[in-house]
This record gives C-alpha cells, sequence and structure tokens, in this order.
C-alpha cells in the first residue's frame, strides 16, 4: 500500500507522463490542447479520464446542478448517440443517473477498461495510455462538429 501523499504523486507522475506525450498531438482543429484537461467550452460538461489501483476509465460528464437542464443536455447527447459511437468505434455505457464520489447526481455516457490495471505500476501506464489516448482523441474529433448544437447550453 502506498501511503496518501505517495499514492498522489503516483497518479500525478503519470498524468504528467501522459499530458507530454500527448502534448505533441494537436485537436482536430490543428491547435495544441490540455488533453488531460480538456476543456468542452460548455459549463457542467466534461471529458474525463481516471485511474486508480484497479481500473481506468473515460467518460462525458454532465454535472449541471439543475437537473431539468442536465436531462436536456443528456438528451442532446443522445440526438449524437451514432456519431459519438462511430467515431469513437465502440459503444459506451449511458448512464442518466450517476452518483459520484461526493453523492452528486451526475449523468455520464462512458467505458472502463475490462483489465485489472494500476495507476500505482509503472508498467501499466503504456497499457493505460493505449486506452485513453485513442478515445480522448475521438472524442475531441466529435465534439469538434457536435459543439455546435450545446451551445445553447453555453
Amino acid at each position: 500500500m502506498y501511503s496518501k501523499e505517495e499514492a498522489k504523486k503516483l497518479k500525478e507522475q503519470f498524468w504528467t507522463s501522459f499530458g507530454r506525450f500527448m502534448s505533441l498531438v494537436p485537436n482536430e482543429d490543428g491547435l495544441k490542447i490540455n488533453w488531460v484537461n480538456y476543456k468542452t467550452g460548455i459549463k457542467h460538461l466534461y471529458f474525463r479520464m481516471e485511474a486508480d489501483h484497479k481500473t481506468a476509465k473515460i467518460y462525458v460528464a454532465i454535472s449541471h446542478p439543475d437537473e431539468g437542464i442536465r436531462e436536456l443536455m443528456f438528451t442532446q447527447f443522445k440526438e449524437y448517440k451514432n456519431v459519438l459511437h462511430a467515431e469513437l468505434g465502440e459503444e459506451w455505457i449511458w448512464s442518466e443517473n450517476h452518483y459520484d464520489e461526493y453523492g452528486k447526481n451526475t449523468t455520464r455516457i462512458g467505458i472502463e477498461l475490462d483489465k485489472n490495471v494500476s495507476v500505482f505500476k509503472a508498467e501499466d501506464w503504456p497499457t493505460l495510455i493505449n486506452f485513453f489516448k485513442p478515445r480522448i482523441i475521438a472524442l475531441d474529433q466529435f465534439w469538434s462538429n457536435a459543439k455546435y448544437g450545446f451551445e445553447l447550453f453555453k
């Protein structure tokens, strides 16, 4: 087991390494982008990547505090479902009601790595990178076109 501080440091090392690795990859529009902290430009709409001691996941999080607006945003994503899955090359899991670790109700569209991997093992980092890289790039490609359908939520 790692102390809280050691765990934090290892996670920071992974995300820093991933960020450096991805820094050479421009976004769909040819611009430099912070892939680790992807900005959608829509408040309460995030593309998230997480890794811990046994798994990794990537997802779209809709966390608007107003349930009605959150539902409208989710409905808008459903309109783009086929486009999203085509861009990703796989189907993701759609959860209209997901409770985060703080008990906050959010909406998620995402996928989890089906292998037992740990962000705390450097030997697992290539597997994690191979999981995250194509999916965050595909999300960016999707978002490059779909973002215009979400401008009313700005």
